[in-house]
């Protein structure tokens, strides 16, 4: 059960339109298309996707590049928020949970696998549940080693030399250090295994009580000292085909400006999350995009990419794109210079501009003569700007 239903406020404007997990990302990708891969190529092909505010981008995309055989018993299917229960919407990541415990009845699984649906990473998940399995645990966590410093943004587990959890704080002010590992603090990822019986006993409990319905917030906190609940070290997991320096790699892309260090660390030379690798391939919607294009070479007008992730269907024509994730169909004309920054599906940048640490949204066409990036006090008046001073341009900006 894959929850897809968040607002993304941290991300706004790139959420105004959409849920959280249909951003785009890498170019050709989406957000969920990373948590639903882990699963597909850990042959786990039963999956729910629960879903609640804006989710009609990421309808579209499931109903695109996500179809599993109902005839063999596989399925990916989006559950939209219904008022099972109650005049609620979903009230916590837990209320979410128990507002469709149909589904669980219906299937009547051994484990229930609840991850979310927006974080970056690859991961075999059949090696998290050997790990639950093997410690006969109620609730088994994913969770990654983080600095101290980094983990007060994050629940923090504290365990025993076990990895049975003895402790969780909720983004606290000094994080427990890890047993043997001063200076690091185990960080949940928000994925959990539940034995089915626990679940669904703990979220029907949960649903009684005036509570934030939240898995971290009250979930562990009302039982993880008298019950088998264990953290799963995410750095020990691997896939076939990875380097080491890709091990414990996560990115919780949250907001603005951990989007953008994601989306640049995909041009470097050697990234660490290595998207060529075809032993564990992320998977997505293949519309029938031509190849990307480069023309001109003329002195002064040449078509160049360097540095860069460029998707199908792009011409960059006599313009220059240096470290810049381009999604399919983007258009560079000539005379213009892009770099450091990410462009999604059918962005157009005209002639003779200058554009740099900027994230363009969708279909949006740059005026000729436009520079973007460098006058920071200017583009405030116009754009989003992050304090970091990365420019965000919505869908319905007015150029």
């Amino acid at each position: 059960m894959i929850l897809a239903g968040g607002q993304g406020e941290r991300l706004k404007p790139l959420t105004n339109d959409r849920a959280k997990p249909a951003v785009p990302f890498g170019g050709r990708y989406r957000i969920i298309d990373f948590v639903l891969s882990n699963f597909i190529n850990s042959n786990i092909f039963k999956i729910k996707i629960l879903t609640q505010f804006k989710s009609d981008s990421l309808n579209k995309h499931l109903a695109s590049g996500w179809q599993l055989s109902p005839r063999f018993g596989l399925y990916i299917d989006p559950v939209p928020a219904q008022m099972r229960t109650g005049n609620n919407w979903y009230r916590g990541t837990a209320d979410a949970i128990y507002q469709n415990l149909n589904l669980i009845y219906d299937e009547n699984p051994d484990y229930v696998f609840i991850f979310g649906g927006d974080h970056i990473y690859r991961m075999d998940v059949r090696q998290m549940l050997t790990f639950h399995i093997a410690n006969e645990a109620d609730l088994t966590i994913a969770a990654i080693p983080k600095p101290v410093e980094l983990a007060r943004s994050y629940g923090v587990l504290e365990v025993d030399n076990n990895w049975k959890i003895i402790g969780f704080q909720e983004k606290p002010e000094n994080p427990v250090e890890i047993p043997g590992n001063p200076g690091m603090a185990l960080v949940s990822m928000g994925n959990y295994i539940f034995n089915r019986e626990s679940l669904i006993e703990w979220v029907t409990v949960d649903a009684e009580k005036e509570t934030a319905h939240d898995f971290g917030k009250n979930i562990i906190t009302s039982n993880y000292k008298n019950n088998a609940v264990y953290a799963y070290d995410f750095s020990q997991n691997s896939i076939p085909g990875f380097e080491d320096k890709e091990r414990g790699y996560w990115h919780d892309v949250g907001n603005l400006d951990e989007y953008y260090a994601a989306s640049m660390e995909l041009v470097d030379v050697t990234p660490v999350i290595n998207l060529y690798n075809e032993n564990w391939p992320v998977y997505t919607f293949n519309p029938p995009h031509p190849p990307a294009k480069f023309v001109f070479a003329d002195k002064d007008r040449m078509g160049i990419a360097t540095d860069s992730v460029v998707s199908e269907g792009c011409i960059i024509s006599g313009g220059r794109v240096n470290r810049c994730v381009l999604s399919p169909t983007v258009r560079i004309n000539s005379y213009t210079l892009v770099e450091d920054s990410v462009l999604m599906e059918g962005v157009n940048v005209g002639r003779h501009c200058k554009i740099r640490k900027t994230i363009i949204d969708k279909f949006v066409t740059i005026p000729p003569n436009t520079d973007i990036g460098y006058n920071l006090d200017e583009d405030r008046r116009r754009f989003f700007v992050t304090d970091s001073g990365i420019v965000v341009i919505s869908k319905k900006a007015v150029l």
